[in-house]
């Protein structure tokens, strides 16, 4: 277990707030299939049929002023430090590459790893904190303080402004999705599925124990220790924190469906 680890949830939620709510608004009108790489036309066949979208965002035209994927960097920073603040995006968030960290981070989420290269978000401060030794070695109760800074803000978007920055950006958010190996898929499908397995992280009251096999801090119940690193994050950050964590992901996947998560 690495610490300081990587605030990942953040970059969720700022993606699946601003897909949400602008979904929401245009939920009436007809979505279009998204763009492939290609079409195959098996022999004497009819065509294949393009992978069926489940939360199909309005098609958003390409706008005269969208940077490319590569150069869109500054209009990204200049987004979101208008959004959170100039001093806040500095401190918490990594300057390069943001669209295509995002696009990654919410992809690995229900993986069993996240490269820590690849993170949009800048490691939280100070050590891990334990109490205990051996066995009796548990997560400090003090720990979550840690990461209150990450919820506030996050809980604190300014949810209209997030929407124009993300619909703008859309297109390249797809293609950067499509850069990893999903010519045909839809990102924003892969953002539902990403909350809904966030969702189904256990909910941890009391301390949690963990043993130092080689290196690192790993959770002594093999239960936890084989959940995926989304899930693994929402475990450490604290009870309290995962709750509010959750009660906007919840929020977010109502919009998005418009009906709760199945669970």
């Amino acid at each position: 277990m690495k610490d300081p680890i990587r605030w990942t949830v953040l970059a969720v939620i700022m993606a699946a707030v601003a897909a949400s709510l602008y979904f929401w608004q245009h939920r009436k009108e007809a979505a279009p299939q998204p763009p492939s790489a290609h079409k195959e036309t098996p022999p004497a066949t009819a065509a294949r049929p393009a992978p069926q979208i489940q939360f199909p965002l309005p098609q958003v035209a390409d706008s005269p002023s969208l940077p490319t994927l590569d150069q869109s960097d500054a209009t990204m920073r200049e987004g979101l430090a208008s959004l959170l603040g100039r001093n806040i995006f500095e401190q918490f968030f990594q300057p390069q590459n943001v669209i295509r960290r995002i696009v990654a981070t919410v992809d690995n989420l229900p993986r069993e790893k996240l490269a820590a290269r690849l993170m949009p978000v800048k490691a939280v401060a100070g050590p891990l904190l334990l109490t205990g030794a051996g066995e009796n070695r548990v997560i400090s109760a003090q720990n979550s303080a840690r990461y209150l800074p990450y919820v506030l803000m996050a809980e604190s978007v300014d949810a209209g402004r997030l929407v124009a920055i993300y619909v703008h950006h859309y297109p390249l958010f797809q293609q950067a999705y499509r850069e990893l190996g999903y010519p045909t898929e839809y990102f924003n499908d892969r953002l539902v599925q990403a909350i809904d397995h966030l969702l189904a992280a256990p909910d941890i009251e009391g301390p949690i124990k963990l043993v130092q096999r080689k290196v690192l801090y790993e959770f002594a119940d093999p239960e936890l220790e084989a959940r995926s690193a989304g899930q693994k994050i929402l475990i450490r950050i604290g009870a309290g924190n995962a709750a509010r964590v959750k009660a906007k992901l919840r929020e977010i996947r109502r919009e998005v469906s418009g009906q709760l998560p199945k669970s």
